[in-house]
């Protein structure tokens, strides 16, 4: 059967988890790096970027994961977890993971009063929109090499990509009934 971690230290970790197990997924939380042996993919969610990169490192995470990822296990960073995904973060804070050639910028749309919803056209999905949930989220600045893009926004900011088996998302698919998202992390960790 197909394992899926979801990183919780911090964040929207039961609702990934939730979605992947309505897939009929086994999907389980994960705080050290022995806990990633044997999984196909990684979800790190969103939450608060500068705790979950300072537990990752007291948790002794880091390069466990990166080696994971050269090994071919797949990751998906969500809002937060995409911050931690970029090679480059606006500010130099949080140290990121460098799973990505893209570079971000944290709570790009301002602040919590500043959330919004939006239809996204994503076309690796489908012809029907997508319902995201954008909360204090960050934006892509720049897309880099292999990275390619997924979904923009209607004024062209780029809020999501994909470079080999690594998916990063602005936005909340988890908050959402729609699994569209998430079944396509699993065909990008099965492909």
């Amino acid at each position: 059967m197909l394992k899926i971690g979801v990183l919780a230290l911090q964040g929207g970790v039961e609702e990934h988890i939730n979605a992947f197990r309505s897939l009929a997924v086994d999907a389980r939380e994960i705080r050290l790096p022995d806990e990633l042996e044997g999984l196909q993919g990684l979800v790190i969610p969103g939450g608060e970027s500068m705790a979950i990169a300072n537990l990752m490192d007291s948790f002794g995470l880091r390069e466990p994961i990166k080696e994971c990822v050269k090994q071919g296990m797949g990751v998906w960073g969500t809002c937060a977890g995409l911050i931690l995904i970029a090679n480059e973060v606006d500010g130099g804070c949080p140290t990121p993971l460098c799973l990505v050639d893209i570079r971000v910028t944290r709570n790009a749309f301002g602040r919590q009063v500043d959330s919004f919803a939006a239809e996204l056209s994503v076309p690796v999905l489908g012809d029907k929109t997508f319902h995201a949930v954008f909360i204090r989220a960050p934006v892509i600045q720049q897309v880099k090499n292999d990275a390619k893009v997924l979904a923009n926004l209607p004024d062209g900011r780029v809020i999501a990509v994909m470079q080999e088996k690594v998916l990063g998302t602005a936005f909340h698919p988890e908050l959402t009934q729609d699994l569209r998202f998430h079944q396509y992390f699993l065909d990008i960790v099965t492909s």
